[in-house]
């Protein structure tokens, strides 16, 4: 509030110099300008008062139906997500990605860290689908395919998740998968089943197998304590929205890349017709929209502890 006060000075000031000099009324509108996008700033954070949206965010990416087009989709949206939050200057780990046999993601996991990560990311829970000519179709045919986007807030250590040790199931493995900038192929990985819930988590950031497990049960408190909000609230799907298939009817949002270029949140009515641009991370204004329309009643908060 402090930053736009001193906007509202400045904007004076030079208002009054913009009375008696001329060339001052480009620096005035500059200054609104700027004045105009720390308003917008700060109007969102209002639509971010949930208890867990300044915390950071785990994300799930899962492919749904659409066979090995659903699984290129999953890693597709991987890849905006990544680049999204890094634009935002958010650090980002990807805690595992099984690769598929033909091409794509069977599931991944990452981890974006700053402020209101989770708020933001909460806005993408739900079922994306895109339509494309497949490259996998040798006959150049249209396709359509689904993939699924969970969101959890990263849970910090006053929130007390209890886990019995004798209810875990610890596996190591090797990393799949080529590597690069997010994931290290290492023997080191780990999953983690939770034998009473069934909750599987997994993590290959780490070279350490001791850290791998720490990051791992890192996820699975934030899974389990979905969970127990979901039992508490009698909401099934507390924090990352309605459990759905990943299919037709279900989707949140539609890409389509033939025959016309589009993407449409089907939740706002927001869309666009630059399609590379959010494919490439620009997600800024489908968030907003998502926002706006999660404050009003037209939209159903899925955040934890909110009715």
């Amino acid at each position: 509030m402090a930053s736009v006060e001193k906007k509202l000075e400045d904007l004076d000031v030079f208002y009054q110099l913009c009375l008696d000099e001329q060339a001052a009324c480009g620096d005035l509108a500059r200054e609104l300008a700027e004045a105009e996008e720390e308003v917008e700033r700060l109007s969102l954070l209002t639509f971010l008062a949930g208890p867990y949206d300044a915390s950071d965010a785990i994300v799930e990416v899962k492919p749904g139906a659409g066979g090995v087009d659903a699984a290129d989709w999953a890693e597709m949206l991987l890849r905006m997500y990544l680049k999204w939050a890094e634009a935002r200057g958010y650090r980002c780990d990807v805690l595992a990605a099984e690769v598929a046999e033909e091409a794509g993601l069977r599931l991944a996991t990452f981890e974006a860290r700053g402020d209101y990560a989770y708020g933001y990311l909460s806005c993408e829970a739900g079922v994306h689908r895109l339509v494309r000519i497949s490259p996998f179709d040798q006959k150049s045919r249209r396709h359509t395919s689904f993939a699924n986007v969970a969101v959890w807030p990263k849970l910090d250590q006053t929130v007390v998740v209890e886990i019995d040790e004798d209810d875990l199931k610890v596996d190591t493995f090797r990393s799949s998968g080529p590597g690069g900038q997010h994931v290290n192929v290492t023997d080191s990985a780990v999953r983690i089943t939770h034998l009473p819930t069934g909750t599987v988590v997994s993590c290959q950031a780490e070279r350490s197998q001791h850290l791998n497990r720490l990051r791992a049960m890192e996820v699975l408190r934030a899974k389990l304590y979905r969970l127990k909000e979901s039992e508490q609230r009698a909401r099934l799907e507390d924090l990352k929205g309605p459990k759905r298939d990943i299919a037709w009817g279900n989707q949140i949002r539609s890409y389509v890349l033939f025959p016309y270029q589009l993407v449409k949140d089907l939740r706002t009515g927001y869309e666009t017709a630059n399609v590379d641009a959010v494919l490439d991370g620009g997600l800024d204004e489908l968030i907003t929209a998502s926002l706006k329309w999660r404050g009003t009643k037209g939209g159903k908060d899925c955040r934890p502890g909110l009715k």
